[in-house]
């Protein structure tokens, strides 16, 4: 006689648990159907290819690195700002003129260019070596050096 557990997971005239079916393939078609087109000879899950390949995480140092790089940004950012805003407000009293648009589209190009400096440098290096993105980093902390703000000081002449 069977057990209680075997009776609840059984009908009358099931076939015998001990010989199971044989299953088909996840990826079997049924029967009758063909597979066409891309991909038919090989149902196998594709290889990913090195540029669709994760990029590799960073570790502890790197981050922490990172995170002192986007600081000077954001510092360079805030000192491009004031300088900017200073120098606008220098042209304006001592000429009496009104900084005009094109003044304002560098003074604001200026304001942003750190930030996206880091946002591009971090994107389009995300998949490369490490030192590639310290690289590029450092380059952009050299070139984008607040002038205005060097030239001008916090408080102006």
């Amino acid at each position: 006689m069977s057990s209680g557990d075997d009776d609840a997971l059984s009908w009358d005239g099931d076939d015998d648990l001990k010989d199971p079916a044989p299953t088909a393939r996840k990826d079997a078609l049924p029967r009758g159907w063909r597979a066409v087109g891309k991909g038919s000879d090989d149902l196998a899950e594709p290889e990913e290819t090195e540029d669709e390949a994760e990029p590799t995480p960073m570790g502890n140092a790197a981050l922490v690195s990172v995170g002192v790089l986007a600081g000077i940004y954001t510092l360079y950012a805030v000192g491009w700002a004031l300088g900017g805003f200073r120098l606008r407000d220098r042209i304006q009293s001592d000429t009496g003129a009104v900084a005009d648009m094109m003044f304002q589209g560098a003074m604001w190009l200026g304001m942003l260019s750190p930030l996206i400096w880091f946002l591009v440098t971090m994107h389009v290096t995300r998949r490369g070596p490490l030192w590639r993105r310290f690289a590029g980093l450092a380059i952009g902390i050299v070139l984008l050096v607040p002038w205005p703000f060097v030239m001008m000081g916090a408080i102006g002449r």
